[in-house]
């Protein structure tokens, strides 16, 4: 599933199905609030295991004793591809290489001005009316001060029928620049079910290491 939690999923989308996204993440803390207000998201199965993506945002960045900055944020693209398909004593194994665009203005908090990239792998496996999923990748963090960076996260979730699903997830990073530290976060969350074409689904939750962070995601969510 991926959204709307942080971790994701080998799952593609079907093969000439859509998904899209009209969403907004984001997280606050003492010093920042950063979020898209909103993201579009799009996910399209160009193949059969092979799903193609792209996320374009309009960004708000608001550091304590500055004003706050609005506009449009780095784009992201990427490919998921599951190369192991699940069966009843195996799990489905995937990827999902994305690449941020630095197409954000750095210099107003909505871009990081460089290009990042994230190589990750995805396992999930469904028993029952429980799924879970998760994995770990590298992103490339080029940057003054910067350092590359490792996120693993693992989530579950119970299908509760025509309703739609709830779930968590729990994730550590590692830190991201020089001098930095990690952190490990949760989020709760789920989707309800208005038909088989329209969804929102959503999540918040916060760090469990250090100063008090925390984490939002909601999104109406059609799938076709």
């Amino acid at each position: 599933m991926g959204p709307p939690f942080q971790t994701d999923d080998p799952d593609p989308v079907p093969f000439r199905h859509w998904e899209f996204y009209l969403a907004s993440i984001g997280f606050h803390d003492m010093g920042q609030t950063f979020a898209t207000a909103p993201h579009i998201e799009v996910n399209y199965g160009a193949l059969p295991g092979l799903q193609l993506h792209i996320i374009a945002p309009f960004t708000y960045s608001k550091v304590s004793g500055a004003p706050a900055e609005y506009g449009y944020g780095d784009t992201e693209i990427g490919a998921k591809y599951r190369f192991v398909k699940e069966t009843a004593t195996r799990p489905e194994i995937g990827t999902f290489p994305l690449v941020e665009a630095p197409t954000g203005d750095a210099a107003r908090g909505l871009g990081s001005g460089h290009t990042q990239i994230f190589l990750p792998i995805w396992v999930q496996k469904s028993w029952g009316h429980w799924t879970s999923y998760g994995g770990t990748g590298l992103w490339r963090n080029p940057g003054p001060g910067n350092k590359n960076w490792n996120f693993s996260g693992i989530e579950v979730q119970r299908d509760a029928g025509k309703f739609g699903w709830l779930g968590g997830e729990i994730f550590h990073t590692t830190a991201a620049q020089i001098g930095g530290q990690g952190g490990t976060s949760f989020n709760i969350g789920g989707q309800v079910d208005f038909s088989k074409v329209n969804h929102l689904i959503f999540s918040a939750g916060r760090n469990l290491t250090g100063p008090r962070q925390d984490l939002w995601y909601v999104a109406y969510y059609v799938t076709l």
